[in-house]
């Protein structure tokens, strides 16, 4: 990694005019910025044996602004989680920028434990995020006492509580996760990010484990936490129901790439991208006419095809409706698709083709 603008980072104290942000700062710089989180250009490769490389994120710009909740949707296998834990700090990138509040991000330790308070993650499972052995109120102080934060805990984790919606939060100091429901578990597990005042939340598959009953209520939770506190999330999904239900943009992903994105009702009500009409076409009252099954499964990530990545499983080419571009599907990748700015976009040949007719 060769310079500043080549390599990723993710660092949350990023110096300017060569002093390092403390804690305090990258708060404040993250919660003025328009954009909280921003990843250029994004890329993670993994090396396999034979001398292969798996492209796990092979290019991906995306944008989290305060107050917004973004979804994340694709395929198992597609690079979601990935995405997510490099986001995090949790998995090194191989290329591009990381950037917080608009400024990008180093890679120190210290720095890095900044950072991860600012970005918090909620996992799909409680019962696996909580430690059975702890109560509730040491699940929840945890974060605290990892970044060094003594000052009025008991007050903190209350508070934390009682916004995840654990009412009277002191009756729940003391309970164990095995004596709660599954529902006040995930919400037990939205505390301990809340309790160190975040300015985005990166949840995956928040809502997957629960019952249909109470994955509204937690749904209603994110919502609520975005309106009230100018919360940022970015939710990783294969749900499109969810994402409809929740989100304010959607990016889909495929094989490393976004493919589309753009106003979540823009994409679900009128997808462009071969792949996202295929993923729409089966929700009910779909505005594609016919559910669309796509051939194969998802290559490989070290078998990456040539032109466009999606062409092997387009029901585009296979119909013959690709072949007045069908040459460029072939041999020409559609590119990486750029910062939207609330526009909808896909990185598709006949797409292109068909809006500069």
């Amino acid at each position: 990694m060769s310079s500043v603008e080549g390599q990723a980072s993710v660092e949350g104290q990023a110096s300017v005019d060569g002093q390092a942000l403390d804690e305090r700062q990258a708060l404040d710089a993250g919660r003025a910025s328009d954009k909280v989180l921003t990843a250029r250009d994004l890329r993670v490769e993994f090396g396999l044996p034979g001398g292969r490389t798996a492209r796990a994120v092979d290019g991906v710009d995306l944008d989290v602004a305060p107050g917004e909740i973004v979804a994340l949707a694709g395929e198992s296998g597609c690079g979601k989680t990935t995405l997510a834990r490099t986001l995090l700090g949790l998995e090194p990138a191989t290329g591009g920028r990381i950037a917080f509040g608009g400024t990008p991000l180093g890679r120190s330790g210290k720095a890095l434990k900044a950072y991860r308070r600012q970005v918090q993650l909620v996992l799909q499972d409680p019962s696996g995020a909580l430690n059975p052995r702890h109560t509730v109120y040491e699940a929840v102080a945890e974060g605290l006492r990892i970044h060094g934060i003594t000052d009025d805990e008991p007050g903190r984790v209350a508070d934390a509580l009682a916004r995840a919606g654990l009412r009277p939060p002191e009756r729940f100091f003391l309970a164990y996760p095995h004596e709660l429901s599954g529902g006040q578990r995930q919400r037990v597990v939205i505390a301990g990010a809340l309790v160190l005042e975040p300015s985005i939340l990166i949840a995956d598959e928040p809502v997957a484990s629960l019952d249909a009953s109470v994955r509204g209520e937690i749904l209603s939770l994110l919502l609520r936490l975005k309106e009230d506190a100018g919360l940022g999330a970015l939710v990783i999904t294969h749900d499109l129901g969810l994402a409809w239900s929740i989100a304010d943009r959607i990016a889909i992903m495929y094989l490393g790439r976004i493919v589309e994105q753009g106003p979540v009702e823009q994409v679900l009500t009128a997808p462009r991208h071969p792949y996202t009409r295929a993923l729409v076409s089966v929700l009910p009252d779909s505005p594609v006419p016919e559910p669309i099954v796509l051939a194969g499964e998802l290559p490989d990530a070290s078998r990456i095809p040539g032109g466009c990545r999606f062409r092997p499983r387009c029901q585009e080419v296979a119909s013959g409706s690709a072949l007045p571009v069908l040459g460029r599907c072939e041999g020409e990748d559609p590119g990486v698709l750029g910062p939207d700015g609330g526009s909808h976009e896909a990185a598709c040949h006949l797409v292109h083709a068909r809006m500069a007719a």
